[in-house]
């Protein structure tokens, strides 16, 4: 568990009510990964949405043309959250993350998370918000990787 203080700290959380953040802090730990650590692999079960606090995190997908060498595909920095398909059907882990340095996160529990937003659409709805940012930010770096490779 962690306090509301905390969680107000981030954009991620900034248009939860005190109620929703309390719910949330409750299911929440703060971590810490250690330079090169894998916080979790591509296709397992995404079990966990993160806040990065501290730190850098690689993300990387295999299977490329040379799978012992894996693609990188775009850096998360403080305050953005990741392992995002925990709120994502079908809760799939879509990439690897590594730390890069050492860092801390936010480790928020994804199936009671999911729960929750069962029970509070407002919070579903907010939350859905934030990860399609997210998502479509990671979709706008990946087509300027893409464009930069036809070059």
């Amino acid at each position: 568990m962690v306090s509301t203080d905390l969680l107000r700290r981030y954009q991620f959380f900034a248009l939860l009510d005190e109620t929703q953040r309390k719910g949330i802090a409750a299911i929440t730990e703060e971590v810490a990964i250690e330079q090169g650590t894998t916080i979790f692999e591509e296709g397992q079960d995404a079990r966990a949405l993160y806040v990065l606090m501290h730190g850098s995190v690689d993300l990387y997908l295999t299977g490329g043309k040379d799978p012992n060498k894996p693609l990188w595909v775009g850096q998360i920095n403080p305050g953005e959250p990741f392992g995002i398909s925990a709120l994502i059907e079908p809760h799939v882990l879509t990439a690897s993350a590594r730390a890069t340095v050492p860092s801390r996160a936010l480790r928020i529990d994804g199936a009671i998370l999911r729960a929750m937003c069962e029970i509070d659409p407002r919070l579903g709805h907010i939350l859905a918000r934030q990860v399609a940012k997210a998502a479509m930010e990671r979709l706008h770096y990946a087509h300027v990787q893409l464009a930069a490779a036809q070059v």
